[in-house]
């Protein structure tokens, strides 16, 4: 059965990254870049400072908590323990697979640190901010067209991927629980005790 779902696996990853145009290529390369969405970044510890001003810290702890814990157990654990080559490096799939500029990733993919990380901070901005800025959730939109240009790039299988959301979006659950706890503890030692 293992072995189906990782052909079937493969099969989805091959239609997906089968979906390319030349003048695609350099945009994918660049969108998945960290460094692109700094301003959203920005954008977003922004919001947080100005909504919770001096108790700023707690929100950016639970986010701090989210990542964190996304990168570790994709990162950290999950690829060196499944060991699993990103299709980039798969000698089976060379010549049958769309690289861009010869961006090959590192040489395990199981999970997506990249899923994990932008779907866990969807999850977790989505959870903080809502409420009161309900297009908060197009942060989503977002984390899927990042995780996109791994498929795209060859350097993630869409289980991959499915993993690393899953996580992310568990983290992201987690951070925002942390946060929360924090945040009504806060409060409570503000608030005066009733005589």
């Amino acid at each position: 059965m293992l072995d189906r779902l990782l052909e079937w696996d493969k099969e989805l990853f091959l239609f997906f990254n089968g979906l390319h145009t030349p003048w695609l290529d350099p945009v994918m390369l660049f969108f998945t870049e960290t460094f692109v969405w700094l301003p959203l970044y920005l954008l977003l510890l922004y919001l947080v400072i100005r909504d919770y001003k001096k108790d700023c810290w707690v929100p950016l702890l639970g986010i701090t908590i989210t990542i964190l814990l996304c990168d570790q157990i994709t990162s950290g654990f999950m690829k060196p323990f499944f060991a699993r080559l990103r299709p980039s490096q798969e000698p089976s799939l060379s010549g049958l697979i769309h690289l861009v500029d010869g961006y090959k990733g590192g040489m395990y993919g199981f999970a997506s640190s990249h899923a994990a990380n932008t779907l866990g901070t969807a999850t977790f901005f989505t959870l903080l901010f809502r409420p009161t800025k309900p297009w908060i959730t197009w942060l989503y939109l977002w984390a899927f067209a990042m995780t996109y240009t791994r498929l795209y790039l060859g350097v993630h299988y869409p289980g991959d991927i499915l993993a690393g959301g899953v996580i992310g979006i568990t983290c992201g659950w987690g951070g925002y629980a942390v946060q929360s706890a924090l945040m009504a503890r806060v409060e409570k030692k503000r608030t005066p005790p009733l005589l």
